[in-house]
């Protein structure tokens, strides 16, 4: 079995050809990737693909910097963790490199006290920077998620898009806090956040495709965690 296929029995996580670099449980895996670390110096035949994973603890850091001597290279961002107690998650990225776009996601099983904090700079035009982040709060779980895109001067035509969304079950807490900074015309720039909810005719129909109160909620935390694809 080779790592990436470990990688994809364990999390879930889709993989394919690319230069990787891997964390797990938020410590760099020099195992699992073929790339020294979350620096892209260079540009790559493969696209780049950054795989975050396992359970969080205390404070965490991603730094993702792409340096202004690469063009138009794709690289990827796959987040799956899951928080027991208290976490908090600082990501940086830094993008220099022209028509060059990070699109990425994170899944997020809440079940404690969590705080995101994502930073996302434009530092050259023409560079985009896309996440999704879809935190499942457990009951009695508060989630706090702070998201920032910075489009500096002189940065004309990047590409820009923050997105939350939360599915909570009860007494579970959230907050969303997307922000833009911007000081040079964008292509696109724009930020969400959203709570899913399920009307009674979508539940309805799966009582009666013969499922329990308990294998209904569980398909619709399939069903919202798993419908994201940045890959197509």
């Amino acid at each position: 079995m080779n790592n990436m296929s470990y990688i994809w029995q364990d999390f879930n996580i889709k993989t394919f050809r690319a230069e990787t670099v891997v964390f797990r449980d938020g410590v760099f895996c020099p195992e699992f990737s073929t790339l020294d670390g979350p620096v892209i110096d260079k540009n790559y035949d493969l696209p780049v693909h950054f795989i975050y994973v396992g359970e969080i603890l205390g404070d965490n850091n991603l730094d993702i910097v792409i340096n202004e001597n690469v063009k138009n290279q794709k690289i990827y961002l796959s987040g799956k963790i899951k928080v027991v107690n208290n976490a908090r998650l600082n990501i940086s990225i830094k993008n220099s490199g022209i028509d060059s776009d990070l699109r990425g996601f994170f899944i997020v099983e809440n079940h404690g006290v969590f705080n995101c904090n994502l930073d996302a700079y434009h530092l050259c035009r023409k560079t985009g920077i896309f996440i999704k982040t879809r935190v499942l709060g457990y009951k009695n779980s508060e989630s706090n998620l702070n998201g920032t895109a910075h489009i500096y001067k002189y940065c004309e035509n990047c590409r820009s898009d923050i997105n939350f969304s939360a599915m909570l079950e009860d007494n579970a807490k959230i907050t969303f806090l997307p922000v833009q900074e911007i000081s040079a015309i964008p292509d696109t720039a724009s930020h969400s956040a959203s709570i899913a909810q399920y009307n009674a005719p979508q539940i309805e129909y799966l009582h009666q495709s013969g499922l329990t109160d308990i294998e209904v909620r569980i398909a619709l935390r399939e069903a919202f965690m798993n419908d994201i694809d940045i890959f197509e």
